[in-house]
């Protein structure tokens, strides 16, 4: 399966729940990477991140058939990370997301923000 099929479900479930500031950083040019896509994204609050979480999940194991490997930060909402393998998603809420500042970790990759369709 292509990277852009799942690449795609993933922005559009995030676009679903109001998800917003969504970036995807493509690191399919760097020797040195963990996966070819991170997707990040924020919500306002631990539910909104909750919300953005299932969304997620559900509409990319129906429309895509894929299940994460891993899920990690549900305990807070603060961070949410979900592992697709070739594509991680990130699922801040705004705070965490300033701290952490993931998507400049890699200068090298090419960071595309997708405008905020609502």
């Amino acid at each position: 399966m292509g990277n852009s099929k799942l690449l795609n479900a993933i922005i559009e479930s995030i676009q679903d729940v109001k998800g917003h500031n969504i970036v995807t950083v493509d690191m399919t040019g760097l020797d040195e990477r963990v996966c070819d896509y991170f997707v990040i994204c924020e919500g306002n609050t631990n539910t909104q991140v909750d919300a953005i979480t299932d969304s997620v999940d559900e509409k990319v194991k129906k429309s895509v058939g894929e299940d994460p490997f891993a899920i990690q930060g549900r305990e807070n909402d603060e961070w949410v990370a979900l592992d697709y393998g070739d594509i991680m998603v990130h699922i801040f809420q705004p705070e965490a997301r300033a701290f952490y500042d993931l998507e400049h970790l890699w200068a090298d990759a090419e960071i595309n923000e997708i405008a905020d369709d609502y």
